[in-house]
């Protein structure tokens, strides 16, 4: 019986140290030469040094004179490790309430930005997104503009240079990064100047 036990189980140790260990080490390790940056999680630093977030993972911006990320339904906030999407169907009433007192709520809060974008009332599949769409962006110009002290232009200028194209030009949609929109506003336009 230990003759036919005995190949098994050294193939499960076998492959276990090749799947379990090796390889991951080795794509950890070329991930870290090869794309240093993204493999320590795209970390976005100030010009100090200190840790502000990640490019990849949206954070929970309320005041006024940010730039506010689409809502998430990951947790309480933007929790990665509570990461999913609603699953309500788009006949559900429970999403098409939401999806309205949200665009009311959003109206209420940019009384003077036009028309709500989709992306504004709508939560992303991981609830982790950190971009929005530049209409989404423009939609809170208004309000950010106020808290600030500043012209809407500018703030619109600061949106337009984080505008970031279709990746390769043709896949997915253009898009704003809202961490980077938001640590340009504070490195020009401090709140409360």
């Amino acid at each position: 019986m230990f003759a036919h036990l005995r190949p098994a189980v050294v193939m499960i140790a076998l492959f276990t140290l090749l799947t379990g260990v090796l390889y991951p080490l080795a794509v950890t390790g070329i991930a870290g030469i090869a794309f240093p940056r993204q493999a320590q999680g795209s970390l976005v630093k100030s010009v100090n040094g200190t840790v502000m977030g990640s490019a990849l993972i949206a954070q929970g911006f309320a005041k006024p004179q940010y730039l506010h990320p689409r809502a998430s339904s990951a947790g309480n906030g933007y929790d990665a490790t509570n990461s999913s999407g609603s699953n309500l169907g788009p006949m559900d009433q429970k999403l098409i309430d939401r999806v309205a007192s949200d665009a009311t709520a959003l109206r209420k809060e940019n009384p003077l930005g036009g028309a709500v974008p989709v992306d504004a009332a709508t939560q992303s599949g991981s609830g982790l997104d950190p971009d929005i769409s530049p209409a989404n962006a423009r939609f809170q110009a208004v309000r950010i503009a106020q808290a600030r002290g500043v012209t809407v232009a500018q703030v619109q200028d600061v949106i337009a240079r984080h505008v970031q194209g279709p990746a390769l030009g043709f896949i997915g949609a253009a898009h704003v990064n809202v961490l980077a929109v938001n640590l340009d506003l504070d490195s020009h336009y401090p709140a409360g100047r």
